[in-house]
């Protein structure tokens, strides 16, 4: 899997995030900080030669709006040592470019500094140790050199993590759209996936199904024309059973691309017919209005999963499904009384559909039950 930034990064286990190389990056880019304070520093101290403080606050104020294009791309470019990410969206206004490029010269940079200075501090001083001249043997040096050793590879935590959160802030400052495309590029992926599932549907219910409707009709006229008992007789009632347990499948395999009943009815009344066929005695208190297409199948393969899940794992004897729209969100729960336990992984069906759609997932499921798959999707 590939790392897009230092923050995703620190997900690593710590054998390989400190053998990576983004604690280095981040290092790299909170030391970057000192180049705008380096110039900031030396423009007040050459203007102070010869102004008063007023004058001097003028001065500085002038060349950063002068060096704010500098400074921009200064830090679009420094961005790419934490963030693979490219900066997307339009361009900020310049007002806005020039409070960031005064606040990195002149406050953020004690900051990126400080943090370096902290966490490098003490271990370097410890690393050091063998080298001082003290009353301590060489047993002492030793482990304080290996201490520092230990607190270094801890010390890589805090500056990648505020070398991160540093680029975020840029990121958002700089390219406040970013967030939003994201957001419209999902939902386009959402719609046309949606698209592409209802061609599905269409393909198999006017192709397929219509094929083995049609060669299992056949396949019972000519079982009619055979001498009952014969081995052709046999043969075509054989094929005739494989033809409609075929149907079958293709007529599940159609209900669970796309339920005629979801398309037709709503979410409720699908839920209604989900739970239905389950195993496993399910209340539903579910009543909602018509959704966009999106949100109802995405909220539909949720509970249908889940529901799934239930019977499969959960050993219970009753469940429920309840819901309500308040006019903005929809609220979702599926639950049972079985034996609890069950863990949402990140990469989960439900978890990746509710993500498409900026919903918030929840699950509540100990030792022993009840289990609670809460789900809130937002519908304005």
């Amino acid at each position: 899997m590939t790392v897009r930034g230092a923050l995703e990064a620190l997900t690593y286990n710590p054998l390989r995030f400190t053998r990576s190389r983004w604690p280095w990056r981040s290092l790299a880019y909170l030391l970057a900080s000192a180049v705008p304070a380096a110039l900031a520093a030396g423009a007040v101290w050459l203007i102070s030669r010869w102004l008063d403080p007023l004058g001097v606050a003028l001065a500085c104020l002038t060349l950063i709006v002068l060096l704010t294009p500098a400074v921009t791309a200064f830090e679009r470019w420094r961005i790419g040592l934490v963030d693979r990410d490219p900066l997307r969206g339009r361009t900020v206004p310049f007002w806005w470019q020039v409070s960031n490029a005064f606040v990195i010269s002149y406050a953020l940079w004690w900051i990126d500094l400080g943090v370096v200075l902290l966490s490098l501090g003490l271990p370097a001083m410890l690393l050091t140790a063998p080298l001082q001249p003290s009353g301590t043997g060489p047993v002492s040096s030793s482990l304080l050199f290996g201490a520092g050793l230990v607190l270094i590879s801890i010390a890589a935590y805090p500056i990648t993590a505020w070398a991160g959160a540093r680029a975020a802030m840029t990121r958002s400052i700089l390219c406040p759209d970013d967030a939003g495309e994201v957001r419209r590029s999902r939902a386009r992926l959402v719609d046309a996936f949606e698209v592409e599932r209802r061609r599905i549907e269409r393909d198999l219910h006017d192709g397929a199904q219509q094929r083995l409707v049609a060669l299992s009709m056949n396949l019972g006229v000519a079982k009619l024309t055979l001498e009952p008992g014969s081995e052709a007789h046999k043969a075509v009632e054989a094929a005739h059973e494989q033809a409609r347990l075929a149907l079958q499948e293709v007529r599940e395999l159609i209900r669970g691309v796309h339920p005629q009943v979801l398309a037709g009815r709503g979410l409720s009344a699908a839920v209604q017919d989900a739970a239905g066929r389950s195993p496993i005695p399910i209340e539903v208190e579910l009543t909602v209005p018509r959704l966009p297409e999106a949100i109802e199948a995405n909220a539909y393969y949720v509970v249908a999963e889940a529901l799934a899940n239930i019977a499969k794992h959960s050993k219970a004897k009753r469940g429920w499904v309840t819901g309500t729209y308040d006019g903005r969100t929809l609220r979702l729960e599926v639950g049972d009384d079985g034996v609890g336990g069950a863990i949402l992984k990140d990469r989960s069906g439900v978890a990746d559909r509710v993500a498409t759609l900026d919903g918030v997932l929840r699950l509540s499921s100990p030792a022993g039950g009840p289990t609670r798959l809460a789900v809130e999707i937002p519908c304005a």
